[in-house]
């Protein structure tokens, strides 16, 4: 009977953060194109119901029922494979992201996530890698020297910032000696002097430079090379193909968020013990606001890179940095 209530639960919590964060990266193309409007001294979306509200429906309709075109030469199988490679390694991040302390429901105790595992961080790890898998796969079976030098670009870009991004976490789990996040959450508890992004600041400034890029977003845009005639990797792709392509790079910006709120900045811990009435969920969701705030803001502030600069500034600043904050902390930690 256990057995059949914890399947149960498994499924219905899945369910109800697949719902969640579908209607989140839905709103969040509305909500950048609204921020960036008042950026840049514009309106945004403002047509399609109030406030341009149902604007997200409206290009889902469009996307929808646009002509889906495979070129002749692509290679179908990879061509069809690498959006959704892309869209279902970033939803799988979230199975392991505690989003609140524990629930008392119908006399049973419910955690808040959905797979509370010890090697959570590393479960996190190996699935954003496997996003990378769908850019390459899509620029190399579209049959197009574009996309292909596209994806090559992007891989190697991405592949550059992961190594810096993995070390700017390890200082973060020496000191909390565990891989399970809700552990690291617990952690931080008691206020927000014990958060992370105090003890670890430089990780914390790390992680969020390289996250942007493993999302390709400005200064780092090179998969999409939004700026360019010829586009990117997706440069064949249309309709919903296309589409799924940009839900993934939605949904992996809401991860590197939710995973930088659950390392650095306390889960759904609050700032102080005495704000503790205030139910976790709306702590973790305030920080992750918060923090896809600042990856819009900065797309319409910086400008983009050459990409000998963004390789230069991935090896050759990044990665000693990581390397020197790594030794560092192992240094007080020793003497501690």
């Amino acid at each position: 009977m256990e057995l059949v209530y914890f399947l149960i639960e498994v499924v219905v919590k899945s369910i109800v953060v697949f719902a969640c964060l579908m209607l989140t990266v839905a709103y969040l193309t509305w909500a950048e194109r609204k921020i960036l409007g008042h950026v840049q001294v514009r309106y945004g979306p403002n047509r399609v119901g109030p406030f341009g509200l149902l604007q997200p429906f409206a290009d889902g309709i469009k996307a929808f029922f646009k002509e889906d075109l495979i070129p002749g030469r692509a290679d179908k199988v990879c061509f069809v494979i690498a959006p959704m490679i892309v869209i279902v390694s970033a939803i799988s991040l979230f199975a392991v992201i505690p989003f609140g302390n524990k629930l008392v429901l119908l006399g049973r105790e419910i955690k808040l996530v959905i797979a509370d595992v010890d090697i959570g961080i590393l479960y996190i790890f190996g699935l954003a890698s496997l996003g990378e898998y769908g850019v390459v796969l899509g620029g190399w079976s579209s049959g197009n020297k574009y996309g292909l030098t596209g994806a090559l670009r992007a891989a190697a870009m991405m592949i550059s910032y992961e190594v810096a991004l993995g070390l700017s976490i390890i200082g973060v789990l020496m000191i909390s000696q565990t891989l399970r996040l809700t552990d690291i959450v617990l952690g931080q508890g008691g206020g927000f002097w014990h958060w992370n992004v105090f003890l670890q600041p430089v990780a914390f400034v790390l992680y969020m430079v390289c996250g942007l890029a493993e999302l390709s977003r400005t200064p780092f845009d090179m998969p999409e090379a939004e700026s360019e005639l010829a586009c990117g990797f997706n440069i064949e792709y249309s309709s919903m193909k296309f589409a799924l392509f940009f839900m993934g790079e939605y949904a992996h910006m809401v991860a590197v968020c939710a995973v930088s709120v659950t390392l650095f900045l306390g889960g759904w811990q609050p700032p102080i013990p005495a704000l503790s009435f205030i139910p976790g969920v709306v702590w973790f969701l305030i920080k992750l606001v918060a923090l896809i705030f600042f990856c819009i803001w900065e797309r319409g502030t910086f400008p983009r890179l050459r990409y000998d600069q963004i390789m230069y500034f991935g090896w050759k600043f990044l990665f000693p940095l990581a390397l020197i904050n790594l030794v560092v902390t192992a240094i007080v930690l020793a003497i501690r």
